[in-house]
């Protein structure tokens, strides 16, 4: 885990998006929302998460940029998409849970390499409802590395809920 800290009595969730420096170390137990983010295509689904996650002493590290610039060159010498490219990096290994939602109205090639990237680490939750293009990709990688995989949003949201106070638990 990479915060043993934990906010005050009644305190709700604190939300870190980009450009925002996030603090070292993080408050509490921390929960970054990976997946499906394509501007006109994928639904706010981080927004229906966030609200949801609101009153738990967390931190939200979601990456959907409120200032994104889809003319930025997605290139490692665009400091503005390198920030951001390392922003998420970083939040995903300081991160305790990741939540990550492949939207089936996507292709989500990024969430696809950030599956592979961190399978191993124990701290996924995914939801891959049918209809995603790669639903077998996740389905095989996610029974191999031992990952929880749900279809349906609610089971997601109930799961990653009852993880975090699983974690609050076992920290206090």
């Amino acid at each position: 885990m990479t915060s043993s800290s934990t906010h005050g009595a009644g305190a709700g969730a604190k939300v870190y998006k980009p450009p925002q420096e996030v603090p070292d170390p993080l408050e509490g137990l921390s929960v970054f929302l990976a997946g499906s983010i394509e501007m006109g295509k994928a639904e706010l689904w981080q927004d229906k998460l966030t609200e949801r996650l609101r009153d738990l002493p967390i931190t939200i590290l979601n990456p959907r940029r409120d200032g994104w610039d889809s003319t930025w060159e997605q290139r490692k010498s665009n400091p503005e998409f390198a920030y951001q490219v390392k922003w998420e990096l970083d939040c995903q290994r300081r991160a305790d849970v990741i939540a990550m939602y492949f939207s089936p109205d996507t292709k989500s090639p990024i969430t696809l390499m950030e599956l592979g990237l961190f399978a191993s680490t124990g701290k996924l939750l995914v939801c891959c409802p049918d209809g995603f293009w790669r639903k077998g990709n996740v389905e095989i990688v996610c029974e191999e590395q031992k990952i929880p995989l749900t279809e349906c949003w609610k089971d997601f949201v109930d799961q990653l809920v009852d993880k975090l106070k699983s974690l609050m638990h076992s920290q206090s």
